[in-house]
């Protein structure tokens, strides 16, 4: 079947499913603001595939990016369905993201890294999907664009790379509750701030890899390396001719001088067994990364190795609270230090 004609396939599939009013959950809940301070409609948000009009305020809203759902429930809005990124929770809400989903019914998994299912997105009945934190494609926009208005990835970043002030902005502004998406943006911003005024220390350059396909290191317009520049950690010269137009790629043999960091994260699948099949590359023993013991190695799905993965607005207080005490000791001089 041609790629038109899959599109024409699903698309009626969708509307079907719509003009039949099928399943649907209850309205969700949340701890929404006053009324007051819900505006802007409507409101009209660029993207990569052009425009979005959004005419009201937005009741049923689906998130098909890996992240967004956090950015939605930090606003006081429940989401009705979400897309799973790692992890296995329920609903797709991460343990930091509990205490805003509260005893609201948990949302529904709608698709993965692996893709999107169309079906049970048009059967949530949304009236908002948002594809921030993504890659969609110009047919998974045109499909869900019949389901309802789609906000795609912005097109000044690379997929995935959008910052998480901007995500948290932009759904602010999806939701009417710009202000309020501006205040929270403004307070996490102010906790770097003080982090950067207590360490003066954090200088001179860091990274984030992972022991994929070789080793795979992310770039400078990926949020992970920009959360380590927020920390006032610099990024390796020549990052960027590395990786390219991507957020990230694999490192030569030639490159890997551009993991001797003064700080290095290692987001492993598990941490003893990482840290092991790392360590005992010839080359990185040389490294003063290794013989300093600079490196830190997290386990890239839970705790706070996922919350740097996630690099969202509420992972990020799990970040700040759980790794800048392992990076102040990576720094700190003393190799001898746990």
């Amino acid at each position: 079947m041609s790629a038109r004609r899959l599109l024409i396939a699903i698309a009626t599939l969708v509307m079907a499913l719509l003009m039949a009013g099928c399943g649907g959950s209850a309205e969700p809940t949340g701890g929404a603001p006053p009324a007051e301070s819900r505006s802007g409609f409507p409101v009209t948000i660029e993207h990569k595939y052009g425009s979005t009009e959004i005419t009201a305020e937005p009741k049923r809203v689906v998130t098909v990016g890996l992240t967004e759902q956090d950015s939605v429930l930090a606003l006081g809005v429940v989401p009705v369905g979400t897309t799973e990124w790692f992890g296995n929770h329920p609903g797709a809400i991460q343990p930091w993201a509990q205490d805003e989903l509260g005893d609201a019914a948990k949302p529904e998994i709608v698709g993965n890294t692996d893709g999107l299912n169309f079906e049970k997105i048009a059967a949530l009945r949304p009236d908002l999907i948002l594809g921030l934190y993504s890659g969609l494609t110009q047919q998974d926009y045109d499909i869900l664009s019949r389901i309802a208005p789609t906000v795609a990835q912005p097109a000044e970043y690379f997929d995935y790379g959008i910052p998480w002030q901007e995500q948290t902005r932009t759904v602010g502004q999806a939701l009417g509750r710009a202000n309020q998406a501006e205040m929270i943006v403004a307070e996490l911003e102010a906790r770097f701030a003080k982090v950067r005024a207590e360490h003066p220390d954090f200088i001179g350059t860091a990274l984030i890899a992972q022991p994929y396909e070789g080793y795979y290191i992310y770039g400078p317009d990926d949020p992970r390396s920009r959360m380590l520049n927020a920390l006032g950690f610099a990024l390796p010269a020549g990052l960027d001719q590395v990786v390219g137009e991507e957020f990230g790629g694999n490192v030569s043999r030639e490159r890997l001088d551009l993991l001797n960091t003064n700080a290095l994260i290692w987001l492993v699948p598990d941490e003893a067994s990482g840290r092991a099949a790392i360590d005992s590359d010839p080359l990185y023993q040389t490294f003063a990364v290794k013989t300093e013991g600079r490196d830190i190695f997290l386990r890239k799905d839970e705790g706070i190795g996922g919350a740097t993965e996630f690099t969202s607005v509420l992972s990020l207080p799990v970040v700040l609270d759980g790794l800048v005490p392992k990076l102040a000791a990576a720094v700190d001089g003393d190799p001898g230090t746990t």
